[in-house]
């Protein structure tokens, strides 16, 4: 199958299924594009989801953009970025409709803060899996001390106690970390 093409339907899938926005569909792209097809490695999609969170935009928009833009250029980017967001788009017209008919109803209610509470589980599990991927490598590591990257562990200590005691904006503890990482890493 053609590769932009092929972008276009697992981006649509994805889009389809992120219930809970950017930071809950991490798992599912993580699935998708470094399990299922290989397409990306796991160092690269957590240096995707890196920069797509320092771009302005979507997270799940920025983070399809980046892989489509890897692996079919932009031809690719195109194809990935309109599959992730044609579902989204269909679904927030409908809802919207569906919303206006329904506003009063304790039935809807119920579901959303069902939903609320499904979001809030899927957000974990991402909060867990960048954790995972930036202190082990991989987001499924033998747990053991010497496995574990110290030097991760001690950047992400430092920088959330500095941004907790002083409450420094936290662009300016990327571009520090981002500093930090050049001397540590490279």
């Amino acid at each position: 199958m053609n590769t932009v093409l092929n972008l276009f339907l697992v981006f649509l899938k994805i889009g389809g299924l992120s219930i809970g926005g950017g930071y809950a569909i991490i798992p599912l792209i993580q699935e998708q594009v470094v399990e299922k097809t290989g397409w990306i490695s796991e160092k690269m999609f957590t240096d995707i989801i890196t920069i797509s969170q320092m771009t302005p935009g979507p997270l799940a928009v920025n983070t399809s953009t980046f892989v489509g833009l890897q692996i079919g250029g932009v031809a690719g980017a195109l194809a990935a970025t309109a599959g992730c967001i044609l579902c989204g788009m269909i679904l927030s017209l409908i809802l919207y409709r569906f919303f206006q008919t329904h506003q009063k109803s304790a039935y809807v209610l119920e579901v959303l803060n069902g939903l609320k509470s499904a979001s809030l589980g899927l957000i974990l599990s991402a909060a867990f899996t960048m954790i995972l991927l930036a202190l082990y490598g991989s987001n499924k590591p033998e747990l053991s001390f010497s496995a574990l990257n110290w030097t991760a562990l001690f950047l992400f200590l430092t920088m959330l106690f500095i941004l907790r005691k002083w409450k420094i904006n936290p662009i300016l503890i990327m571009l520090i970390n981002g500093f930090a990482g050049l001397f540590f890493y490279l």
